[in-house]
């Protein structure tokens, strides 16, 4: 009888004290990253997977390459076949250059029988036989200066079709590389060197773990002591009585209401509903994904 009744004032004493601390906290949360999952753009064997769970990355930084082969192959082919078009445009001076001449041949022709006309050793009917070749070399001109127009303007169009496929297979060939989206610390790998990647499939989680978030949680009397942009103080409890203040800037405060998560305590310990927001803290290197820490607001 001694021993339940000796247990019972213990646990009494334990839940006093948790009550004492937690009303130290104007609210309470755990802190959480921004965390990406990288997934493959494209598919292949992986060739080079330079990735550790752990291990920090910046942004940007190349970490992988998937085969390439095939897609290099097909770029090749259309740069090929772009310089075969491309060479395939009709040079105007080169191909008109022979009309040219007969109509200038044509108008010399004109004036020496202008000439003889004034001195009478020529007829008129001399002059419009060469009035009408003349005519006739314009018409041809004209024709073939449309037609070569035509076969420019339709090999052009052929040689954009084919900028854009390379342009295409380019891209293709980029997102065979895998890069690091954003600088921080790799939470988890999915895949290694060696095996065969598809489009969308995860390849591996990176968190930026240098600037942390604390979810917590506020009662609707708080509310109106918070907003977006005020500075507050948050703890982290490293249990053994061991806590560090870091000064916290409030990013975000939910519009609506939720109940009370379980695993979460606030300043009144009765309240159903409560408004979640976001801190965020600069980590010093302790702070770590998932541990629990308490918010002061300012007053």
């Amino acid at each position: 009888m001694k021993r339940v009744y000796l247990g019972i004032c213990l646990s009494v004493l334990l839940l006093s004290a948790c009550g004492s601390n937690n009303n130290h906290y104007d609210a309470t949360g755990t802190f959480e990253a921004t965390e990406v999952t990288v997934s493959a753009e494209a598919s292949g064997k992986i060739l080079r997977f330079d990735v550790e769970e752990g291990s920090v990355l910046r942004a940007g930084a190349q970490v992988g390459i998937i085969d390439t082969v095939q897609l290099s192959l097909m770029k090749r082919q259309q740069e090929a076949n772009m310089k075969s078009v491309k060479s395939q445009v009709p040079e105007f001076d080169k191909q008109i250059a022979a009309i040219k001449q007969q109509i200038a041949t044509a108008e010399r022709e004109k004036r020496r029988i202008e000439n003889l006309l004034k001195a009478g050793a020529a007829n008129e009917k001399q002059l419009d036989d060469i009035n009408a070749e003349i005519a006739l070399y314009n018409r041809q001109l004209t024709a073939q200066m449309s037609s070569l127009n035509i076969s420019t303007r339709s090999l052009t169009e052929q040689s954009s079709a084919l900028d854009i496929q390379v342009a295409q297979l380019l891209d293709q060939l980029m997102k065979c590389y895998i890069t690091a989206p954003i600088s921080g610390t790799v939470l988890a790998k999915y895949m290694e060197a060696g095996e065969l990647a598809s489009t969308g499939k995860p390849l591996f989680k990176i968190a930026d773990t240098e600037n942390l978030f604390l979810r917590a949680y506020i009662t609707s009397e708080q509310l109106s002591q918070v907003k977006v942009g005020d500075k507050v103080t948050v703890i982290a409890d490293y249990g053994a009585d061991k806590r560090t203040e870091y000064p916290g800037v409030i990013t975000w405060i939910s519009d609506r209401s939720e109940f009370t998560p379980k695993t979460i305590l606030t300043k009144d310990e009765r309240a159903n509903l409560v408004y979640a927001m976001k801190i965020a803290v600069k980590n010093d290197g302790y702070l770590k994904i998932g541990m629990y820490g308490g918010v002061k607001l300012a007053q």
